[in-house]
């Protein structure tokens, strides 16, 4: 696991967009696992920067979704599907028909998630996917003690992630108990993980993340577990890492061949 403490979110979203943009240069076609939230969107700023500046061209990139509460119409502003269509697909400037996401309205929730695992490894599997984490160490909405080898299923969501996710709706009342998540031996498939947190919230989850063990109680702890992934942070997100001095050290040192 690499670890990047980078001085604030916008320089984070820019990092990332740029390791995006190398990626979608060497492979037009790639698969790009999104996440939603607060966290990620100056990725998707600095991506969408790029394109309208000719920097790189991802007219042929295809957007795959993490997660997606399950009951709330497609068309509902705060379905994840919206969400990712109005942040990522429609910035890019790429065609709907370019986004694949789990079907959280079906009457076959299971089947919608066995399905969704089948499409990813039919799409050839994910490229970079892109996580955040809770404040609880969740990635995806895998809550604590979900499997390190679950696959795309449906979860009940922790009242604190209900807690946290109140913001984007009118009330906590409004926030659905239920969704559909990769699950974490999903995710683990993707090439490349690349997990960015801010501010000082976030940092015991990642401290435990990063520098704990690997526990079904931390999800997020199964980064460990992959041969490429890298976590990005800011400052206030690293303030509770005992080896930050180290993860500068050796960032510094690394050659720019490697990127991220």
């Amino acid at each position: 696991m690499e670890v990047v403490i980078v001085p604030d979110a916008a320089a984070g979203g820019e990092l990332i967009a740029e390791a995006l943009a190398t990626l979608v240069r060497r492979k037009p076609e790639a698969l790009l696992g999104v996440a939603t939230g607060s966290t990620p969107l100056p990725i998707y700023e600095a991506l969408a920067a790029k394109v309208r500046a000719g920097e790189v061209d991802a007219s042929r990139a295809r957007i795959c979704q993490l997660d997606e509460y399950v009951g709330l119409p497609a068309g509902h502003p705060e379905s994840y599907r919206s969400v990712v269509l109005r942040e990522v697909v429609e910035p890019l400037g790429l065609d709907e028909s370019a986004f694949m996401g789990p079907d959280g309205t079906a009457e076959d929730v299971p089947a919608a998630c066995e399905a969704y695992d089948a499409a990813l490894r039919d799409a050839g599997g994910v490229d970079l996917q892109l996580l955040g984490i809770g404040t609880d160490g969740h990635i995806g909405f895998n809550e604590p003690c979900s499997s390190l080898a679950s696959r795309t299923r449906i979860k009940t969501l922790t009242q604190q992630t209900r807690e946290d996710n109140a913001r984007f709706f009118a009330s906590l009342d409004e926030v659905p108990h239920h969704v559909i998540t990769q699950g974490i031996g999903t995710i683990l498939e993707a090439r490349h993980l690349v997990l960015l947190a801010t501010g000082e919230g976030k940092a015991d989850a990642v401290a435990q993340a990063v520098e704990g063990p690997v526990a079904a109680l931390v999800p997020a702890s199964a980064l460990q577990l992959h041969p490429h992934a890298t976590v990005v942070v800011d400052e206030a997100a690293a303030s509770k890492l005992k080896l930050a001095e180290y993860f500068r050290a050796t960032y510094a040192a690394k050659p720019e061949w490697q990127g991220l």
